[in-house]
């Protein structure tokens, strides 16, 4: 990901009103196999007004929607179902969530690609966010109850702490937290209590990792902020 401060500044400031290219779509089908589970594979069904920026060929205004089990951001034109090319120079924003296709290493070094939503962007680091399923198969009729089990699907939040390309899950459980974060886990503690922070809120998370940071920044500037966590694995 590069120059993302750049383009965020130009996807807010610029917006032409310009038909989508088809070089940017690819064509493809509609997921019905979940049609009768409860729940959705998107994060909205509908289609909502997005903005489409492609760093060659500017930005564009259309309507899309995530499809989250496919990891695609579809669109239709003429009553074709279409989804946006997923390259590292093409980003979409719905609104206020900025979809990146990226390609990241994890501590062992094993590559991890799709969508990540940018949450928080500092010089040093970024924490994204990424949208996964969790699928229960339906279950046939018990032959005691007479009852039958549907399939349920629901939206799982996971986010992510990179550095240089390389992306590690950031856990929502505090003690987890602060196991990733050991070298720093008493003041940790101490500002937990202090700012009464949730670790499961988003935002907390955000402020969690910020605050990690700064603590790391009087001791060491120079180390990376996932040292911990790659050495031990």
């Amino acid at each position: 990901m590069r120059n993302i401060l750049q383009i965020l500044i130009f996807l807010t400031t610029s917006s032409l009103l310009a038909q989508l290219p088809q070089e940017l779509l690819r064509i493809t089908q509609e997921t019905k196999v979940f049609d009768t589970y409860v729940g959705s594979i998107y994060t909205n069904k509908k289609y909502q007004n997005a903005t489409i920026i492609d760093e060659k060929k500017g930005t564009f205004d259309a309507q899309v929607r995530y499809n989250i089990f496919n990891d695609a951001l579809e669109y239709t034109k003429d009553s074709n179902l279409y989804e946006i090319v997923k390259i590292p120079t093409t980003h979409v924003r719905i609104d206020n969530d900025y979809f990146y296709y990226c390609t990241f290493k994890d501590e062992r070094g094993f590559k991890n690609h799709g969508y990540f939503v940018l949450v928080e962007l500092t010089e040093q680091y970024r924490i994204y966010k990424k949208y996964d399923l969790k699928v229960t198969e339906p279950k046939s009729m018990d032959a005691d109850t007479g009852t039958t089990q549907v399939g349920k699907i629901k939206t799982i939040e996971t986010y992510y702490l990179e550095e240089n390309g390389t992306a590690i899950e950031l856990p929502t459980k505090k003690n987890d937290l602060l196991a990733m974060f050991s070298d720093k886990e008493n003041e940790l503690k101490a500002y937990i209590k202090k700012e009464k922070i949730k670790t499961r809120k988003p935002e907390d998370l955000v402020k969690l990792v910020s605050k990690y940071n700064a603590l790391r920044n009087i001791s060491n500037p120079s180390r990376s902020l996932l040292s911990n966590r790659v050495q031990n694995n």
